[in-house]
């Protein structure tokens, strides 16, 4: 990992189908925003094979990009609609 990289890997952990349902409605154009911002080195989110559970990675090249990315994603749609679905996350870099 680049020195100045910042990584971010864990779990969205949808409580029922209706989470599901709305992680599956918004989750396109949270990561082709995502995947288009400054900085964004990867980023991805998947369905486990449990259906309630999203494996999520993202990697930006430094921690003014990944800041960036929060700030975006805290005033956007998608954080709106999944402000509630827990997640378990580890930051490092």
């Amino acid at each position: 990992m680049p020195r100045d990289e910042v990584t971010l890997t864990g779990f969205l952990r949808c409580r029922d189908a209706a989470d599901v349902a709305v992680v599956r409605r918004h989750l396109p154009e949270h990561i082709a925003l995502t995947r288009a911002e400054p900085g964004c080195a990867s980023f991805s989110v998947e369905q486990t094979d449990d259906p309630l559970v999203w494996a999520v990675a993202e990697r930006f090249a430094d921690r003014a990009a990944f800041a960036a990315h929060q700030e975006r994603v805290a005033a956007s749609e998608w954080g709106r609609v999944t402000a509630g679905i827990p997640r378990e996350y580890e930051v490092s870099g």
